[in-house]
């Protein structure tokens, strides 16, 4: 499966799993595998099949977990995150994979219990007090600042377990208005995080660069044929952090919308089915951008289609992952009918947004200010370039317009996907569909525009960021 041969695996995973009687990893790992290659009723069938054996070890109950999310199948997956708990409930991390999916439905008090679970099995459990930590606005007379900050200053502490108990101090500390505080340990945990990372933010400006040389306006205007009714699918994009969820609730808040979530079903479409160009000369590497672009756009439709899954007639299918922003001339190509929706927001409220946020694995410009505004600055003229090419296809939403007067941009938005507005989509904090991101706890509750501006609780901090997206050409406040 690592090595891409989808099929080769499929038979290899198809043998392993004849004649068991127990739900073991093997069997999700060939649900992946069909999913991989755009089967997903196969993928569901194993799935069910799996989780109808009479026993299992918890490392399958999780794995069958996370293949039914990719799938959509939340009910089904919670069920097996709580089975996995129940096979091992010594083992921290499937209380916290549980925690997670409670989270995810709005059960913001069993996410608690869950982390809590995991918090008391073993006191090692760094990623839990985080997400325990985001879970709800912290009050004076309630939160765990003093715990968070006992275990962080253990000098035995190694830098994992650092990082996440920093990211969680600087989010309560916020919280109660302690923003110089709450920044010391924001650096804290970027700094140590950024320690870990081999990252050049050369390299990431040099490829938004070469995607903006690349999808050419010429090239952008010859529509070609839509090999599969494109129309159906909306791409929510920008910067993490910028509002896409909130968009994604709206959206979904409506008859015959569903999202996918953040899915990398479009790149996997894409890179999956490029066309190998030669190299040039020996020892030089070959151009994954160039690779890409040669790709046939009705194969990766396709492709995009059979992953992506169905919806009845006339329904939408939103695709909610903001670095898509890098494929939207590819995505133009391919599903020329498809609408893209672009967050905008405050260049110091977005960024200051990601530097106080721990990343899974994505975004590595984000834990130092001087990379933040580099990558800030090679985002922007990469928008500005699909601004020139895409056209009505792009829809561009500001946050701030957004959350102050969503009367008004919510009506434009579903006008502009083809969707038939239901003022009732506004009230995202009764909408019970699941949502899987960073903001998930957040748009559980009404839409609210306290995060905007945020930044000026921490101008003097931000000192190094302001001066460099200044030194870029990047607009800002007045008072910055």
């Amino acid at each position: 499966m690592h090595a891409g041969r989808l099929e080769e695996a499929r038979r290899a995973a198809i043998q392993a799993v004849d004649g068991l009687q127990s739900c073991t990893p093997i069997m999700g790992l060939l649900a992946m595998i069909h999913f991989q290659l755009g089967d997903r009723q196969a993928a569901h069938d194993v799935v069910e099949r799996a989780a109808s054996q009479p026993s299992g070890t918890a490392d399958g109950y999780d794995a069958l977990a996370n293949i039914s999310l990719q799938l959509g199948l939340h009910e089904r997956s919670n069920a097996l995150y709580r089975r996995a708990t129940e096979a091992a409930p010594r083992e921290a991390r499937f209380w916290y994979n549980l925690a997670t999916s409670e989270r995810g439905f709005g059960r913001l008090a069993a996410a608690e219990a869950a982390c809590q679970q995991a918090i008391d099995v073993n006191v090692q459990s760094f990623p839990s007090y985080l997400l325990r930590s985001e879970l709800c606005v912290q009050s004076a007379a309630s939160n765990h600042v003093e715990e968070l900050r006992r275990l962080a200053n253990d000098s035995a502490l190694d830098d994992r377990g650092r990082m996440f108990l920093a990211y969680a101090l600087g989010k309560e500390l916020d919280e109660l208005g302690r923003y110089d505080e709450a920044f010391h340990w924001f650096q804290l945990g970027a700094t140590t995080r950024r320690r870990h990372l081999a990252y050049d933010i050369a390299a990431d400006e040099a490829k938004l660069a070469r995607i903006a040389a690349l999808y050419t306006p010429a090239l952008m205007r010859e529509r070609g044929t839509d090999a599969v009714d494109s129309g159906r699918y909306v791409f929510v994009v920008g910067l993490p952090r910028s509002g896409t969820t909130l968009v994604e609730r709206i959206l979904t808040g409506h008859a015959g919308v569903r999202s996918n979530g953040e899915t990398d079903n479009f790149a996997t479409a894409l890179l999956g089915r490029v066309v190998p160009t030669p190299v040039a000369a020996a020892g030089e590497r070959e151009d994954p951008f160039a690779r890409a672009l040669a790709a046939d756009p009705a194969v990766v439709a396709k492709r995009y289609a059979a992953l992506a899954g169905n919806v009845a007639d006339g329904g939408k299918i939103v695709e909610k992952l903001p670095m898509n922003y890098l494929y939207s001339g590819a995505i133009h190509r391919a599903l020329p009918g498809a609408r893209i929706v672009l967050l905008g927001r405050d260049p110091l409220d977005s960024c200051f947004a990601m530097y106080r946020t721990l990343f899974a694995a994505a975004y590595p410009f984000s834990y130092e200010l001087n990379e933040l505004a580099r990558y800030y600055a090679a985002y922007w003229r990469l928008i500005a370039h699909w601004r020139q090419c895409l056209g009505e296809s792009l829809f561009e939403v500001s946050y701030e317009q957004l959350v102050a007067e969503p009367q008004l941009v919510g009506p434009r938005l579903a006008e502009h996907c083809g969707i038939a507005w239901n003022v009732d989509a506004l009230a995202v904090e009764r909408h019970t569909g699941v949502s899987l991101t960073a903001s998930a706890a957040q748009v559980r509750r009404p839409i609210y525009g306290t995060s905007s501006g945020r930044w000026r609780h921490y101008h003097t901090h931000l000192a190094p960021l302001i001066q460099a997206l200044h030194e870029r050409g990047i607009e800002l406040p007045e008072d910055a």
